[in-house]
């Protein structure tokens, strides 16, 4: 222990640390035999797009430090809300990890695991020496998402970031919508009189959470909600506007249609709000930069949030 850390209370700089929101990732790897390797992390972080980089952070004193710094190749596997599981898994010592685990081996020997929310299939561009741990750089050769909502870490424990919001919101006159995004693209449906719309409930005593599962049936069953984008009061009719962003794995909808909002005039939409809201999110798109919207139906701020 250097002479600077011996200084410090230990616990409270590993809970301070524990400040920082982060996703969870499975890190894998094979042996030269072909073994399956593994473990649960959320030191991960994007370093580079060109060339495309990322890395990983590994405790020198892991069991799976000798492979994971000489093997050559590693994928990082982002997983998805619902695989809280899967992280204890690979947290715990035990013989077999995968045994109870769908994957499959990519064309760089490493394991990827179904159903995650993104996966990064890499070969190692190096490995630095970064105190009682090492940083593992990786260049992705290849990637795929699969617009599914993430899991969260946060102070020891598990959080989905969409479920969080969806739980403190509740009322008898709050309706919510889903901008369900794929590609360039967003689901709309079509109003009485012919106008462009967003996939909307209003909230029963069941809460957000309900709601949105239910737009989520009718119109993209594997769609999944990431954040809240819009949150606005309409001072005329005294509602409560609440917009969820939204990703879905494919533009097969069951209701409605993907639609670009290139093609569309501001006027086709339902009211002056939704034109505005879907025109942020258009340029924000683009930048993948996003911010959330508080205020009412003409007024308001946005405050910015992590791409």
């Amino acid at each position: 222990m250097s002479e600077d850390t011996a200084k410090m209370n230990i616990r409270e700089l590993r809970d301070a640390f524990g400040a920082f929101m982060t996703g969870v990732t499975i890190v894998t790897t094979s042996t030269d035999d072909g073994k399956p390797l593994g473990f649960t992390a959320n030191s991960f972080s994007s370093v580079s797009l060109d060339p495309a980089l990322l890395l990983v952070s590994i405790a020198k004193t892991s069991g799976n430090y000798q492979t994971f710094s000489t093997t050559g190749h590693f994928a990082i596997n982002i997983l998805a809300e619902g695989q809280k599981d899967l992280s204890n898994t690979f947290a715990r010592p035990s013989d077999d990890r995968f045994a109870q685990v769908g994957w499959h081996l990519s064309e760089n020997r490493n394991p990827l695991i179904g159903d995650v929310s993104a996966w990064f299939d890499c070969t190692t561009h190096a490995v630095i020496d970064a105190g009682d741990h090492a940083l593992i750089i990786g260049k992705v050769e290849a990637f795929h998402s699969a617009g599914y909502a993430g899991l969260g870490y946060y102070r020891g424990g598990y959080f989905t970031p969409a479920r969080v919001s969806a739980e403190v919101i509740a009322g008898p006159k709050v309706i919510v919508s889903a901008i369900i995004a794929r590609d360039d693209k967003v689901l709309l449906t079509r109003t009485a009189d012919n106008k462009w719309s967003l996939p909307s409930k209003e909230i029963g005593k069941e809460g957000a959470d309900k709601a949105l599962g239910e737009i989520f049936t009718k119109y993209q069953p594997e769609a999944s909600a990431s954040f809240i984008y819009s949150a606005y009061n309409n001072t005329e009719t005294h509602y409560q506007y609440i917009s969820f962003l939204c990703s879905a794995p494919d533009e097969a909808a069951v209701s409605g249609e993907f639609v670009s909002l290139d093609d569309i005039e501001p006027d086709a939409f339902q009211d002056g709000a939704l034109a505005s809201m879907l025109q942020r999110y258009r340029k924000e798109s683009q930048l993948k930069s996003y911010g959330m919207y508080y205020g009412d139906h003409s007024n308001g701020t946005v405050r910015p949030l992590l791409s």
